[in-house]
């Protein structure tokens, strides 16, 4: 079977037709070849959906505030000084994250808004709490927080805020104490509760 060659035009076509995939480096514009410069030497050698992505994060760099650019700065050392497990940790944990559907993202979208309103020693001590309860006593707490009605979240929160600190380490101490029966019942008390005074 003789194979002919194709005429020009037709290859032009079919050049144009099927998408080119990642630019390489001499098809960048002048802005992206700034800020990708150190990239430069290994440029063409990278995968293309590599390049794809640096290509998409430069040029929503050059659309973002001095204010973003320097929160966008800032978490990038900040993923820069992780070692490569925490790195797969939180990529994995990303990856969780957008399986959730759109309503539940929406929530852990707010929760974080409002962690992050926190005073910086409050965030902390969130944190240090976190860090210091075993993987068995997280997943209780997880459990337990998302039985309780959003609105009732809000109730306990304004609390929590009202408390002393001295306050919130003997609830802590209480509350480390319960068994999970316990700590049902109590958070069904609660309600009972809060109910009570909507309705009275």
């Amino acid at each position: 079977m003789k194979i002919r060659c194709l005429p020009v035009s037709i290859l032009l076509a079919l050049l144009i037709a099927v998408p080119a995939g990642a630019a390489g480096w001499e098809e960048l514009s002048v802005e992206q070849k700034q800020l990708l410069q150190p990239l430069r030497e290994r440029w063409d050698g990278m995968p293309e959906e590599r390049r794809e992505r640096l290509m998409n994060g430069a040029d929503r760099w050059s659309l973002m505030s001095p204010e973003k650019r320097q929160e966008a700065g800032q978490r990038f050392r900040q993923w820069q000084s992780l070692t490569p497990a925490q790195r797969d940790n939180l990529r994995a944990r990303y990856e969780d994250f957008r399986q959730l559907p759109a309503e539940e993202q929406t929530r852990v979208r707010e929760r974080y808004r409002r962690f992050r309103q926190l005073p910086p020693e409050q965030r902390q001590a969130l944190r240090d709490r976190w860090q210091s309860m075993s993987p068995d006593e997280r997943r209780k707490a997880r459990e337990t927080w998302r039985d309780i009605p959003p609105e009732q979240r809000d109730q306990l929160r304004e609390r929590w805020r009202n408390m002393s600190p001295e306050d919130r380490e003997k609830f802590r101490e209480r509350w480390r104490d319960m068994s999970p029966e316990q700590r049902r019942r109590s958070i069904n008390q609660q309600r009972g509760r809060s109910g009570g005074r909507r309705g009275g």
